[in-house]
């Protein structure tokens, strides 16, 4: 019995400690870099989409693209470097949200779904983090845009059994995700992880509407996502499938696309500044 008690006492004292190492203050520091390089890449999208919109120049593009951007900047690789560092200290921030729990989604199967976003949130960062040293070590491109990506996978889920299905399970979840974006946007309960105390109330106002605009807008391009897999699914054909970029490009296509395009690229930069926003007032290490 003591044996036990003394095993049961040696695990919480591990986890206690895993714990404090992964909220630790470097761990905190390099979590908000993160946030920081994330909103950069998402000022690149949104920025090179409303030039497209506006007839100057531009181009739909994703984050791997937001990435071979910034290559060609002045000191391009030392960005490059900064940017990589922060992209893996978000992807790590959220394997860390994934497995300790530091948002406080509990341990029932809504809150596993949510802990298992954060985990497929770090590895799509952890991805995109090393594809950004391959370009600053000269070793690779930068990787597939998400539509090539989006078709490949889909590709295989077709030739699965009952592989349709698969694509459309898949697509009802992207538009579930859409759904959660604009509920996000429209209730802004994400403003209970900032703390905005020590500003104006004007100033607060203005932080949470650039939350709730780019939330829209990224519900907005997840939707046009979902609603092409489902096509894809219906008329098994993979290449109907898009990423970030092919939703960017499809919506230049509709009536009144290229001001759809402006209004949804302006959301994007919103989202990219909000990210500064998160990486100054998000509260961390619950």
């Amino acid at each position: 019995m003591k044996s036990n008690t003394h095993i049961a006492n040696n695990v919480n004292e591990a986890k206690y400690k895993s714990r404090s190492v992964a909220t630790s203050h470097w761990m905190i520091l390099l979590a908000r870099l993160g946030y920081a390089m994330k909103g950069v890449v998402y000022l690149v999208i949104g920025w090179l989409a409303v030039m497209l919109a506006i007839g100057q120049g531009g181009k739909a593009t994703d984050q791997s693209g937001a990435i071979q951007t910034i290559n060609n900047f002045p000191f391009g690789k030392f960005l490059l470097v900064v940017v990589a560092i922060g992209l893996l200290g978000f992807a790590l921030w959220s394997f860390i949200q994934a497995l300790f729990d530091t948002e406080g989604k509990g341990s029932d199967a809504k809150g596993i779904i949510g802990r298992l976003g954060y985990a497929i949130v770090g590895v799509s960062y952890a991805v995109l983090g090393y594809a950004t040293f391959q370009i600053v070590a000269g070793t690779g491109s930068g990787g597939k845009n998400s539509t090539t990506s989006a078709q490949d996978w889909t590709a295989v889920l077709l030739k699965q059994p009952f592989g349709p299905f698969l694509v459309v399970l898949v697509g009802i979840v992207v538009l579930g995700l859409a759904c959660y974006l604009f509920s996000k946007a429209y209730s802004a309960k994400f403003q209970s992880r900032l703390n905005l105390s020590e500003l104006s109330a004007q100033m607060k106002k203005v932080m949470i509407n650039l939350g709730r605009l780019g939330y829209a807008a990224l519900g907005v391009v997840f939707a046009i996502i979902g609603i092409f897999l489902m096509v894809a699914a219906f008329q098994h054909n993979a290449s109907k499938a898009v990423g970030l970029d092919g939703a960017l490009k499809d919506l230049a296509h509709q009536p009144f696309g290229l001001f759809l395009l402006a209004i949804v690229a302006l959301g994007l930069i919103a989202y990219g500044v909000y990210s500064f926003v998160e990486a100054r007032y998000r509260r961390l290490g619950r």
